[in-house]
């Protein structure tokens, strides 16, 4: 846990202080690719209070998701067809339920 942490703090650091930046016409596909890696960064955490957690699928899944929303995304502005309405719906969706289920989870196990 506490190597997360750093991890953590050290990338929000580097974020913070690294002049990085990104041309405009990039931020659909790069939000989209956001919204793909906090839907594995949820359901590594709802995996982990299950006890069903596996480095080899969370870091897969999270680059996984991760290029194909993006791609996805790029693929429908080619052809003029707005694909990543289907990516925002499912891992927007999956994100939400992840959250709900990490919710309940906290809940119920500080009650008793």
């Amino acid at each position: 846990m506490i190597i997360a942490l750093i991890g953590l703090l050290i990338g929000i650091i580097l974020g913070l202080y690294l002049p990085i930046t990104y041309p405009a016409a990039y931020s659909l596909y790069i939000s989209v690719a956001i919204l793909a890696a906090l839907d594995s960064v949820f359901g590594a955490i709802r995996s982990n209070m299950e006890n069903k957690f596996n480095t080899e699928i969370f870091v897969s899944g999270f680059f996984g998701n991760a290029i194909l929303a993006g791609l996805l995304a790029y693929i429908g502005d080619r052809i003029g067809v707005p694909l990543y309405y289907a990516a925002i719906f499912a891992f927007g969706n999956r994100l939400f339920q992840n959250f709900a289920i990490i919710r309940r989870y906290l809940l119920q196990h500080n009650r008793g």
